[in-house]
């Protein structure tokens, strides 16, 4: 039996320690919000939030996330109120949608442990896009980043504690650049 808290409730998978993330989130959870794409962590549609790390959950098996926080796109915020959510939106950037959850996990966790990714930290995110939407993909990433109140740590309540005071901006190059609070 596996142990975890799952967006902020604790459950206890009866499943093999084998198992991979994905599948007990879609098939033992019903939380079909994380998506399958390639089952060998190369497309980045099934990121979730583990521990506070982008993590491909085709690629972990469930037995060695004893206690740990996992967090899915059902999880991430209340009725899609989370800056890189509202970001996606304003952006526009949906089109077929099969990336969308695991692109939104993976700018989260990026934006909270970076606030004010550069070029290579935004580059290095593994997910694909197969529509290639990555310049609206990284104008939203720019959005969240000037909207998003920096690092958070997040409780059950949902009341969050600001810990940093820089945001992203794009430049005329349309780069990433840091710029202080306003």
């Amino acid at each position: 039996m596996t142990r975890l808290t799952l967006n902020d409730e604790p459950i206890h998978y009866k499943l093999d320690p084998a198992t991979p993330l994905l599948w007990a989130l879609r098939d033992a959870s019903n939380l079909t919000g994380t998506k399958y794409g390639c089952d060998s962590k190369d497309c980045g549609a099934c990121t979730v939030i583990v521990d506070g790390r982008a993590v491909a959950s085709c690629a972990v098996g469930i037995g060695e996330l004893e206690g740990a926080r996992v967090t899915t796109i059902e999880g991430l915020s209340a009725g899609g109120s989370h800056p890189v959510q509202q970001a996606w939106l304003a952006e526009q950037v949906t089109m077929c949608g099969a990336c969308e959850p695991g692109f939104i996990m993976a700018i989260a966790a990026l934006l909270d442990s970076n606030p004010s990714p550069d070029d290579a930290a935004i580059a290095a995110l593994p997910n694909i896009c197969r529509c290639g939407a990555y310049v609206r993909i990284r104008r939203a990433i720019a959005r969240a980043a000037q909207s998003s109140p920096g690092p958070q740590r997040f409780d059950p309540a949902g009341k969050a504690e600001r810990t940093d005071t820089k945001r992203l901006s794009l430049g005329s190059s349309g780069g990433a650049q840091e710029s202080p609070d306003k």
